[in-house]
C-alpha cells in the first residue's frame, strides 16, 4: 500500500511541476509583443470576441468548443497577468489604413 502512495504522491507532484511549468510559459508568451501579437490571434481563431451561433448544431457545437478553448486561455491571461491584457489589446487595436488593406 506504501508503494502505491509514493506512486500516487510522485504523480501530484509531477502534475504540479507541469502546471508551474505552462504557468510560467504563459507568463512569458505574454511578457513580449510578438507573444501578446501570437495570444491575441489565438484568441481571435477560437471566436472568444465573436458569437459561436450557427443554425446548424453541429458546427454550432464546434464553435462553442473552440470558444471554450478561448475563454480558458483568456481566463488563464486574467489570473497569471491580469495587468497584460489591456497592453495586449492596445497594441492590436486596428488603425484606420490598416483596416483598408
Amino acid at each position: 500500500m506504501e508503494d502505491n502512495d509514493e506512486i500516487s504522491q510522485a504523480r501530484e507532484e509531477l502534475a504540479r511541476l507541469a502546471e508551474r511549468q505552462a504557468e510560467d510559459d504563459l507568463k512569458w508568451l505574454m511578457a513580449s509583443a510578438i507573444g501578446r501579437r501570437i495570444v491575441w490571434r489565438l484568441l481571435g481563431r477560437a471566436g472568444v470576441f465573436r458569437s459561436s451561433f450557427d443554425q446548424h448544431a453541429g458546427v454550432m457545437s464546434f464553435n462553442e468548443g473552440l470558444r471554450s478553448q478561448g475563454l480558458q486561455l483568456l481566463a488563464d491571461i486574467n489570473r497569471l497577468c491580469p495587468h497584460q491584457y489591456p497592453v495586449m489589446a492596445q497594441e492590436n487595436i486596428q488603425k484606420p489604413d490598416e483596416a483598408s488593406q
